[in-house]
């Protein structure tokens, strides 16, 4: 896996040092900003007339339900956008330039070369992420945190990131076109996150069931309240590697023509 680790380094890099990741990452603090300063202000006014809301949601009393879910929200939308300006050019643009048929013919297999650009794309997902995590992190100075529900949260992000990460990077794999890439990785990413609405809309018990199965956004929600459930994780899991799997065969078959 020496192949993998260093192009994992050399992605990495490129991620850190292109403009692109620090305009994501300035357009993202200006909406998180905007975002916590307006719940928290909700949360602080209803706190100080908690005595005469009457009937109110108890989450709503809390500061992980009132304030922080809400950048978590935040940071999903930013993330189904964001991860694809990140990952359509991690194959597009080198085949566009043609260096990846040198890449093809260095002493590295098809696996090392997805995984080595699956991490470094991670990498920068997990810049992101932490971004996001400062705004909770800086409450401690005000509130007293719940910290186990919260890192769980975000590690839930994390994951359904890394599902983007590596439907993206498939997408990228498929083209030499980053705008394609871009377009088609965005609409992959929304799809995807709709498909547990087939629950709603389906009749039978057993078809409600498997949808309610596959939807990210009931796993996430569970994650979100800081519960941990072995088929959410499977699922996730299973998603990232069919998709890294998938990359793989894509680079695998370039080798053949």
């Amino acid at each position: 896996m020496g192949g993998a680790l260093t192009i994992f380094k050399k992605e990495l890099k490129g991620f850190y040092l292109n403009p692109t990741f620090w305009i994501i990452c300035f357009f993202a603090s200006v909406i998180f900003s905007w975002v916590f300063t307006i719940q928290l202000n909700l949360f602080a006014q209803l706190l100080s007339n908690y005595v005469m809301q009457q009937g109110v949601d108890s989450k709503q009393l809390n500061i992980h339900y009132g304030v922080f879910l809400r950048i978590l929200s935040v940071l999903h939308i930013i993330l189904m956008f964001a991860i694809p300006a990140l990952t359509m050019k991690l194959f597009s643009e080198e085949k566009k330039l043609r260096t990846f048929d040198l890449l093809l013919t260095s002493p590295v297999t098809s696996l090392e070369i997805v995984l080595g650009k699956y991490f470094a794309a991670v990498g920068a997902l997990a810049g992101l992420v932490v971004l996001a995590l400062l705004y909770p992190l800086a409450s401690t100075l005000l509130t007293k945190v719940n910290w186990l529900p919260l890192f769980v949260s975000f590690f839930g992000l994390f994951l359904v990131g890394g599902i983007y990460v590596a439907i993206d990077l498939f997408v990228s794999s498929l083209t030499e076109n980053s705008i394609a890439a871009y377009i088609l990785s965005v609409f992959f990413n929304i799809s995807l996150w709709f498909v547990g609405y087939g629950a709603e809309v389906v009749d039978g018990e057993f078809s409600r069931k498997f949808f309610e199965h596959i939807s990210l956004g009931t796993h996430l929600s569970n994650l979100a309240e800081g519960i941990i459930r072995t088929n959410g994780l499977i699922l996730i899991f299973s998603l990232i590697v069919l998709f890294c799997f998938l990359a793989e065969r894509v680079v695998e078959s370039s080798r053949w023509r």
